[in-house]
């Protein structure tokens, strides 16, 4: 058994077609037209919300005389006036690791605009497990040792079953490794550590970001969005610089001026 500390990664995003942009900006008469985006993911959100309405230069739509210049300045107005379609095109992805299961299982109540792939207990077998005490838990030493003694005497049983199933023998096939697996999961622990791919666009990160780092939101899942909040804000300003972050019971709070775009 050892202890963990809950790990975001952002490893993927969506890049703009170069070439393919540049043929639609041609085929509309606009092939100048250029953008301050710092990013692809604020880019094409862009690109998508000026197709709406042929806004990429005054008169190429009669009626529209004047155009919003700026990424930011663009995208700022696509928040406020809620045009929430245009930011569900890019896609953000992220691992999270040393998660529990507990978290994941809240985690998959979102399922508008994800994608999530998790690590498989049928097939990877237990015999050492990762632990994340939350506070409560951490600020009681009884609390502590019962925690601890519990997730050994688990992880002991793993390890006796994997033994009695000969589960290391050369002989024993992969098929039956995979049952006898399975089935063993079924004594872990749902605070076990584990590990989830989740990709999501820029409309549900928002919302998910805001509900799930609200004080009244369960304590890990606040520390993992917490961390999520941290990068968008940073990569993605154009898209996420309207949330507010203060720091409520010691972790972070975002708060978005435009709710619900």
């Amino acid at each position: 058994m050892h202890s963990v500390e809950p790990k975001v990664f952002l490893v993927g995003e969506t890049r703009v077609v170069e070439d393919g942009l540049q043929a639609y900006l041609d085929y509309l008469g606009v092939s100048e037209w250029k953008t301050d985006a710092t990013s692809d993911s604020e880019r094409i959100v862009e690109v998508m919300g000026r197709l709406c309405y042929r806004s990429f230069k005054p008169g190429l739509n009669p009626n529209v005389t004047k155009v919003r210049e700026g990424n930011d300045v663009y995208l700022a107005n696509v928040l406020k006036v809620k045009h929430g379609s245009v930011i569900e095109h890019p896609v953000m992805n992220f691992i999270f690791a040393d998660v529990s299961r507990v978290f994941t299982h809240e985690l998959v109540r979102h399922r508008t605009g994800v994608a999530i792939s998790q690590e498989s207990l049928r097939f990877v077998r237990l015999d050492d497990l990762g632990q994340w005490l939350p506070t409560v838990i951490c600020e009681d030493k009884k609390a502590v040792e019962i925690f601890v003694k519990t997730f050994e005497q688990l992880e002991e049983l793993q390890l006796q079953l994997a033994q009695h199933f000969k589960l290391d023998d050369e002989n024993v096939p992969f098929s039956l490794k995979k049952i006898t697996t399975s089935a063993m999961r079924r004594i872990a622990p749902i605070g076990l550590a584990t590990t989830i791919g989740w990709s999501a666009n820029p409309r549900t990160l928002r919302w998910v970001l805001e509900m799930r780092t609200d004080p009244s939101a369960e304590e890990e899942i606040r520390v993992v969005f917490g961390k999520v909040g941290e990068i968008l804000l940073k990569r993605y300003p154009n898209l996420f610089g309207d949330f507010a972050v203060e720091t409520v019971n010691g972790l972070p709070c975002y708060k978005p001026a435009h709710s619900k775009v």
